[in-house]
């Protein structure tokens, strides 16, 4: 029964954890690659900003994404083989 929660509670812990990067990553690159990168730097206009921004934004929503899959995967595979030696 412990084993049991000790794995819900992982589970959850890492689920909050990516609920949160793809709610904060993307946003927080769309808005700050708009202005210090696309609009400062580089010196862009606003309605080629919002697009390259945009897609920065989606770019890091597919990280998060793979990278969820990856934590998922081998913690599953784990758990499985934790359970398999018992």
């Amino acid at each position: 029964y412990f084993r049991n929660e000790g794995s819900l509670t992982s589970t959850l812990r890492t689920l909050l954890f990516f609920t949160a990067l793809m709610i904060t990553l993307p946003v927080g690159l769309y808005f700050s690659s708009k202005a210090y990168i696309f609009e400062g730097t580089l010196g862009m206009s606003d309605k080629d900003s919002y697009f390259y921004a945009a897609i920065v934004a989606v770019i890091a929503v597919h990280v998060v994404l793979a990278l969820f899959v990856y934590v998922a995967w081998n913690e599953g595979s784990r758990q499985w083989r934790e359970g398999k030696q018992d």
